[in-house]
């Protein structure tokens, strides 16, 4: 951010060379700081000095409360996520919660004016991400389950012979 130019600078200057200054220089006296004057020259008065103002001090903006329902939907669909490889049932359960817990403190944001409706957005995405997540899992373990079964059913097994 740029600030004008203080008036009375070289810009506010008549063209045309040097300028002398307005009065012959004031000089002060060391011991008691006051001006001293010449018999026969002028007092001389300097030009007032535009000074900026002093900086003030920081103002705290008060902002927006951020729903809590929004942080809760974000912290338990992240824990679903990454409890989802536990055998599926975990991250089911715990992302439905999330996304559930999402929906509704997007609703609070909107209905209360508060911030956080990105996390909320956040929880119900990554809720049902760990919802699709497990139930793939499941499904991955199913699979197997009933590959193992089949093979094992088809397994030749000698009978036994008892004499």
């Amino acid at each position: 951010m740029t600030y004008p130019p203080r008036p009375g600078g070289w810009l506010d200057q008549p063209a045309g060379g040097w300028q002398e200054p307005a009065g012959p220089p004031v000089y002060l006296d060391p011991a008691s700081g006051q001006p001293v004057t010449f018999p026969g020259l002028a007092p001389y008065s300097p030009p007032p000095d535009y000074a900026y103002l002093p900086y003030q001090a920081p103002v705290m903006v008060p902002s927006r409360r951020t729903n809590g329902m929004s942080i809760a939907a974000m912290v338990v669909s992240i824990v679903g996520l990454l409890s989802s490889p536990c055998w599926g049932v975990p991250g089911i359960a715990i992302g439905l919660v999330g996304a559930i817990l999402g929906h509704v403190g997007y609703r609070q944001t909107k209905e209360r004016d508060e911030s956080g409706g990105g996390m909320a957005i956040a929880g119900i995405a990554i809720g049902w991400i760990a919802v699709l997540i497990g139930l793939v899992i499941i499904a991955i373990y199913v699979f197997f389950f009933l590959a193992l079964r089949n093979a094992v059913n088809q397994y030749p097994y000698p009978t036994p012979t008892y004499s």
